[in-house]
C-alpha cells in the first residue's frame, strides 16, 4: 500500500475545530471594553440635583457653625470645669467642647465634598491610552483641556450656593488652629514685664505687714517688703508676690558707688528685686561688710553698693532697682514700676 496520504486527511476534524474556537473566545488577555454608563437619578432629574446641593450646602454650612462654636467654646468655658459624659466619666468641659465642635467641623466639610462628587460631578467613565512620561504640547494641550472640562462638570460656576459655602467652611477651619495657638504661653506685654509696683504704693514690710518709714530700717539692715494691697489670702498672691518681691537695705550715701542708685534711694536706702536674674530664686543672704547680697540656689553674687551688678556666679544682670522716696506722711513709696522685667532674662529682655 502507498504511504502517501490524500489532502482530506491532514484537514482538522469538526471537533478540533470547535475545541479551536473556544479556546480563542476564552482568551484571558482579550480587551472586555466598558459596560453602558447608567445615569444617575440627579443627571436625570434636576429636581434631584437640587436637593443634593441643598444637602451639601447644608453640611457646609454645619461646619461654619460648628467652627464658630469651637471658638466660643475656648472663650466660654473655664479650664478647670468639669461635665459628666456617660459611659466615659468626668471629662474637662472645655475638652469636650473642643473635640466635638472641631471634629463635626472637619467631618462636615469632608461628608460635603464626598455627597457633591458622588451627586453632582461628572461620573462617566473615560478609558485613556498610555502615554510617554515626557509631557509634549499636545499632552500639556489635552490636559489643560481636560480640566477645564472637569471644572464645567463639577458645576462650581453653576451651583454657586455649593461654591459660597464651601469656600466659607474653608475660609473658617484653619481658625480653629489659630485659637489653638493662644495656649503656647502667656502674652508678654503686662505679664511679664510690669508688677504691682506703681506711683505712690506704699512698702510693706513682709514681717508686720505695716508700712515702712525711713526709721524703721537700720543701716546694715536686710528688710522685705510688698505692694501695698497685696494679701496673703488673695487668690494670686503667688504670682503677684513672685514679680513684686522687694529687698530693702540701707547704706551709708558715701558707700554707694553708682550715681543713679543714689538718685533712686532716700537716705541710703535703697530697694531692690529679691528674685534673682539667673532662674528666679529668692534672694536671702546678706554680707553687711561688704553689701553683697548671694542667692542661695547657684551662688550668684550681687554688689547692692554699686547697681547690684553681678560679681559672681551664672546670673547674667544686675538687679532691678525700684526708685522710692518718702510721701507726706513720712512713709517709703514707690515712684513707679521697674523699669526693666524682673527675675530671668526672657527674649533677649526685649
Amino acid at each position: 500500500m502507498s504511504s502517501q496520504e490524500t489532502p482530506e486527511e491532514n484537514l482538522p476534524s469538526e471537533q478540533e475545530s470547535a475545541h479551536g474556537a473556544v479556546a480563542v473566545a476564552e482568551d484571558p488577555f482579550a480587551d472586555p471594553g466598558l459596560p453602558p454608563h447608567e445615569n444617575r437619578v440627579q443627571d436625570i432629574d434636576e429636581k434631584a440635583a437640587r436637593r443634593s446641593e441643598r444637602t451639601v450646602a447644608m453640611l457646609f454650612t454645619i461646619s461654619m457653625l460648628a467652627t464658630v462654636a469651637f471658638i466660643a467654646s475656648y472663650v466660654a468655658f473655664p479650664v478647670d470645669k468639669n461635665v459628666y459624659i456617660w459611659p466615659i466619666g468626668h471629662i474637662s468641659a472645655l475638652n469636650f467642647a473642643l473635640g466635638m465642635t472641631l471634629g463635626v467641623a472637619l467631618f462636615c466639610i469632608g461628608a460635603g465634598a464626598v455627597h457633591w462628587a458622588r451627586t453632582l460631578m461628572s461620573d462617566v467613565e473615560v478609558a485613556d491610552d498610555r502615554h510617554p512620561i515626557e509631557a509634549e504640547p499636545e499632552v500639556k494641550a489635552k490636559v489643560m483641556a481636560d480640566f477645564a472640562e472637569g471644572a464645567k462638570e463639577s458645576q462650581l460656576g453653576r451651583r454657586k450656593l455649593i461654591r459660597n459655602t464651601m469656600f466659607g467652611a474653608l475660609t473658617l477651619v484653619p481658625l480653629s488652629g489659630v485659637v489653638l495657638l493662644r495656649d503656647l504661653g502667656p502674652l508678654p506685654e503686662d505679664k511679664l514685664r510690669h508688677t504691682l509696683w506703681s506711683k505712690g504704693k506704699l512698702l510693706v514690710n513682709m514681717n508686720t505687714n505695716e508700712p515702712l518709714r525711713p526709721s524703721d530700717v537700720a543701716v546694715g539692715s536686710l528688710t522685705f517688703a510688698k505692694p501695698e494691697g497685696l494679701e496673703e489670702h488673695d487668690h494670686d498672691f503667688q504670682t503677684q508676690i513672685a514679680k513684686a518681691a522687694l529687698m530693702i537695705v540701707r547704706l551709708q550715701p558715701a558707700d554707694i558707688k553708682d550715681k543713679r542708685e543714689l538718685a533712686w534711694s532716700h537716705e541710703g536706702i535703697v530697694a531692690y528685686s529679691k528674685i534673682c536674674t539667673h532662674v528666679g530664686c529668692p534672694i536671702s543672704l546678706y554680707e553687711q561688710q561688704t553689701h553683697h547680697v548671694l542667692c542661695p540656689c547657684h551662688q550668684s553674687t550681687f554688689d547692692l553698693s554699686d547697681g547690684a551688678r553681678v560679681i559672681f556666679g551664672p546670673a547674667g544682670h544686675a538687679l532691678p532697682q525700684l526708685k522710692i522716696g518718702v510721701n507726706e506722711e513720712g512713709y517709703l513709696e514707690a515712684h513707679g514700676d521697674f523699669e526693666e522685667p524682673v527675675g530671668p532674662a526672657f527674649w533677649e529682655r526685649g
